[in-house]
């Protein structure tokens, strides 16, 4: 297996960013929206992505084989929130190890959610996502989505081995459809792709990202 780079890793704070001021854009009734996440929102801000994360993300599900679409759970994340999660992992991380040093418990955390001041979704460059047939039902790719390394006993990690046949097929054909059309795998989790961002820029080798942490509510996005 190939080396698995977290976003806690020195090289991806490392990469600049070049802000390109593209805009957030809302995914609804343009992708097939799950509302897993959108439920508990009054904001709509998890439905915003950039306009060049939208567009690659329709690049690939027209790659898709006839009868399965992207099912879309979350994109742009707040920068309060994305702190909320990392230091909520943390907390649970550091009650479960106790002799476990500050820079472990960032390490560990870094698997399950990035880093605050690096994180793709704070930038909309990230998206959390799945497959579906094209009645809308979910397909299995092995674990729930957001399962932890924990809960999952690994299986969350998108190479992993402890996975049926059946969800190892959904992942690849996941995966073929994404990485065709331009964007990352973070590969501690199978349901997270990402275009334009630090992680991006250095697995791709650009010279920059493209997209820098913003702060924004609903109605300041573009809508089409």
């Amino acid at each position: 297996m190939s080396e698995i780079i977290l976003m806690s890793d020195a090289r991806v704070a490392a990469v600049p960013v070049e802000e390109c001021g593209e805009p957030l854009v809302d995914v609804s009734g343009v992708l097939l929206v799950d509302e897993r996440k959108n439920k508990d929102s009054d904001s709509g801000a998890e439905l915003l992505l950039r306009r060049g994360v939208l567009d690659r993300l329709l690049k690939a599900e027209a790659l898709l084989p006839d009868g399965l679409r992207l099912l879309f759970v979350e994109g742009y994340r707040p920068p309060v929130l994305q702190r909320r999660y990392f230091e909520g992992y943390g907390d649970v991380l550091r009650a479960a190890n106790p002799d476990w040093s500050a820079d472990r418990i960032r390490t560990a955390a870094s698997r399950y959610v990035s880093p605050p001041e690096i994180a793709p979704h704070t930038a909309g460059a990230a998206v959390d996502l799945t497959l579906a047939d094209a009645d809308g039902r979910e397909l299995d790719l092995g674990t729930p989505m957001n399962a932890n390394p924990e809960q999952s006993d690994g299986a969350c990690y998108t190479d992993a081995g402890n996975i049926t046949a059946e969800a190892r097929a959904n992942r690849a054909v996941l995966g073929t459809a994404l990485g065709a059309a331009g964007l990352v795998n973070y590969p501690t989790e199978w349901w997270h792709w990402s275009y334009g961002d630090r992680y991006w820029a250095l697995a791709t080798g650009a010279p920059a990202a493209l997209y820098g942490p913003k702060e924004t509510h609903c109605g300041q996005c573009a809508r089409d």
